[in-house]
């Protein structure tokens, strides 16, 4: 196996997508952040309120940006129209949850845009709530699960021999 992004020569290269089918592609992506105890004191069950404002809600846009802005982030990523970009965010014992599921029909698969959501994200929850933990610790930032194109790959399934 070979990296697709790298040519004859050697060079970074954009994957030519041109002969693939089109088909709906889906992918979720999570990123977790660790916060102290100030940070969880200001969570009502449903957000977080601080004085910048609702701290899920905002990471949640930010979050919907930083994926429609990931081929001007990613060099060689093909921009994609988003058919869909969710966000579920939770908060349990210290630690916040973020998935961000993306979707496109296309010819090209939308995982670095549900990484890249969910990223953004988090990032945006640091911002929100640094004036209280400036040591959060952002990370598990990983891809769960990718369809629609050649491999379908689900996290815990080996992708390799």
């Amino acid at each position: 196996m070979s990296l697709s992004h790298v040519n004859e020569q050697n060079q970074a290269a954009m994957v030519d997508v041109s002969a693939k089918q089109i088909t709906v592609r889906i992918a979720t992506a999570e990123a977790r952040i660790t916060v102290n105890d100030a940070v969880a004191a200001q969570f009502d069950g449903r957000d977080f309120a601080t004085k910048k404002g609702p701290v899920f809600q905002t990471a949640i846009l930010a979050g919907t940006m930083g994926a429609k802005q990931t081929s001007s982030l990613i060099p060689l990523c093909h921009p994609l129209p988003l058919d869909s970009c969710k966000f579920e965010v939770t908060f349990e014992s210290r630690e916040a949850l973020i998935r961000c599921t993306c979707k496109t029909t296309g010819k090209t698969g939308v995982e670095m845009e549900a990484l890249t959501g969910a990223s953004i994200a988090a990032l945006a929850f640091y911002d929100m709530c640094k004036a209280l933990d400036p040591s959060m610790v952002i990370h598990g930032v990983k891809l769960l699960e990718k369809t629609g194109g050649k491999s379908d790959y689900k996290a815990g399934e080996s992708i390799s021999p």
